[in-house]
């Protein structure tokens, strides 16, 4: 499994704003694909209760540290 991963610290209330802006966006594509594809089942819920935290935490402007984690499995292919 290939592992990238990102970290940004959070030293301002600018960087705050960016954090904050970022997690609204990802909030938002996560809940239209749960919309869409994972309707009704119960990984969508606790997905969107995940990332809904997160927002919300960022939301709270507050020094810290966003680290993105990207974990790549060759060997599982998508379901056609």
């Amino acid at each position: 499994m290939e592992e990238y991963a990102a970290t940004f610290e959070i030293e301002s209330k600018a960087d705050a704003h960016a954090v904050e802006r970022l997690l609204n966006r990802l909030y938002d594509a996560v809940r239209e694909e749960s919309r869409t594809v994972r309707k009704g089942t119960s990984d969508s819920t606790a997905t969107m209760t995940d990332f809904a935290a997160m927002r919300d935490a960022a939301r709270r402007h507050a020094p810290g540290r966003l680290t993105v984690v990207y974990e790549r499995r060759e060997d599982e292919p998508f379901e056609e």
